[in-house]
């Protein structure tokens, strides 16, 4: 077992310091190169990640080599850095003038005479697993024992390893997002560019392929129904009926009947027997839209279901037994049900288990612009007519509205819209009532102050991006987080000449 002697001693102990810092994982081992290269004498140190996955090395950090926009990568057998990363096992060159496998792909040692350099390669492990390879030259003639150098390394590389590990985790889910870009939208029927539809897409892609109980909230008409089918199609029971409830629509005295089924003569009026909606949903899943209306021994039977895995249809002594998928959905609150005793606290915890909040429309920003062109293109087709606008008067409309009936309100203003104009633009006069009066009335003179204080800095927002973007207005929607349309349409309210900032970039 080689002992460190002080200096090295005193290299760990400034290492181990560093890495106590709440510094940037980055700042903190490119500090920790330099250490090994002032203390130590080991020179362009470089931190490389082992992708497990693609079985390849790429060069992360490297300290006294410009490696800006290089992308050195070693593939399996390429290199002393891969066969290390491959291996796990450390390896030394006394003189690099000798070594052909050495592949210098940085370019650093170019100029260098490559006989005077010996160089180190360990293996940097976490969780027993190899999660990156560390490196550094040093002057030959300073070598005395190659294995104590190498022994040296491996004790910097051990108090490395987890941050290591952290910056190889930052870094494959920064290049996953590069190549997959932002969530997806899970269906084609849903449409959303906002912050809070990403995070909703998110977790549709995290449950869909599970057994979870999903339990959707949000208010009337936020789309609950589209993400429960959309969990559904991208779920391995796509092929299996999808099966949808209206709680509310049936009425108390038949929603047992309804979900469980009868037997004939079960009660009056049950003339055949019918399988219940549970029954018909076996394999697949049953989405119980409007869960919080369900009659108290509707919820006792329910609770059994979700426990037991099966139930009795209604007059019946036989036991059905199913394998269904449950996705639940309400615009109440269940827990203020819950301490009124309206809503049994052991079901809502059942079907709690993954909960998705739909965003109302008013909190979705650019998604009104979205889903209001989209709904001009769909009702224009189905009516046969050439309507393809919305007027800068129509958005600001939709902007300004609070929209209390959601996704749901929005459409059905668009196909009045639709149905309404007689050119091939959607105007503030083919809109509803309530849209128009708010419209109107929006530009009250005591409001003033607040509303140009926003226009003041929408447009300072605006203008920096445009002159960062050269004038590239689709650039400078995607900065700001919008779209296009929008930036467009904010650029001609607030009277921005675009052209201005294309002139000013050269290039």
């Amino acid at each position: 077992m080689s002992i460190h002697s002080y200096e090295e001693l005193a290299a760990l102990h400034a290492i181990a310091k560093i890495l106590a810092q709440p510094t940037d994982l980055r700042d903190g081992l490119d500090q920790i190169l330099n250490e090994m290269h002032t203390r130590l004498g080991m020179q362009r140190g470089m931190i490389s990640l082992f992708d497990r996955e693609k079985n390849e090395v790429w060069l992360d950090i490297a300290h006294d080599v410009n490696i800006e926009g290089m992308d050195v990568t070693y593939k399996p057998g390429e290199g002393i850095t891969s066969e290390v990363a491959q291996s796990g096992r450390p390896m030394a060159v006394a003189n690099l003038g000798h070594a052909k496998h050495f592949l210098d792909r940085t370019g650093a040692r170019r100029r260098l005479n490559r006989s005077e350099l010996a160089f180190l390669c360990v293996p940097i492990m976490y969780d027993n697993q190899v999660v990156g390879v560390l490196s550094a030259d040093k002057v030959a003639r300073e070598v005395e024992d190659l294995d104590k150098e190498l022994a040296m390394l491996a004790a910097v590389a051990q108090l490395i390893a987890k941050s290591v590990h952290i910056r190889a985790l930052e870094e494959e889910n920064k290049r996953l997002k590069r190549l997959v870009g932002i969530p997806r939208a899970p269906s084609l029927d849903i449409i959303g560019h906002s912050k809070v539809m990403q995070d909703v897409f998110a977790l549709v892609s995290q449950v869909a392929d599970s057994r979870t109980t999903v339990l959707i909230t949000g208010e009337t008409g936020t789309g609950k129904e589209l993400i429960a089918q959309a969990i559904h199609m991208n779920s391995s029971r796509r092929k299996a009926p999808f099966v949808q409830v209206n709680c509310a629509a049936i009425p108390d005295t038949l929603i047992e009947s309804e979900l469980f089924g009868h037997e004939k003569g079960a009660f009056t009026g049950a003339l055949h027997q019918r399988r219940g909606r549970f029954e018909e949903a076996n394999n697949g899943t049953i989405f119980l839209d409007e869960v919080g209306e369900l009659s108290a021994a509707a919820q006792m039977k329910l609770l059994r279901v979700l426990q037991e895995k099966r139930f009795q249809p209604l007059g019946s002594s036989r036991v059905v037994t199913v394998n269904v998928r449950i996705i639940a959905a309400t615009n109440r609150d269940l827990e203020q049900d819950i301490q009124a005793e309206r809503f049994r606290a052991d079901l809502y915890y059942r079907l709690n288990v993954f909960p998705i909040y739909m965003p109302p429309l008013r909190e979705r920003g650019s998604d009104i612009i979205l889903l209001a062109d989209h709904f001009v293109l769909k009702y224009a087709k189905e009516m046969g007519k050439d309507v393809k606008n919305i007027s800068s008067a129509a958005i600001e409309a939709f902007l300004a509205h609070k929209w209390p009936g959601n996704v749901r309100e929005l459409e059905n203003c668009i196909e009045r819209a639709v149905l309404l104009t007689n050119t091939d633009t959607v105007d503030i006069m083919h809109l509803p009532p309530s849209l128009q009066v708010r419209s109107t009335n929006g530009g009250k003179k005591d409001a003033g102050k607040l509303s140009t204080l926003v226009e003041t800095q929408e447009k300072a927002l605006i203008i920096d991006m445009l002159e960062a973007t050269g004038g590239n207005q689709t650039q400078a929607a995607k900065m700001l987080g919008t779209t296009k349309r929008i930036i467009q349409y904010k650029i001609s309210k607030l009277g921005i000449d675009p052209k201005v900032f294309k002139k000013s970039k050269k290039g």
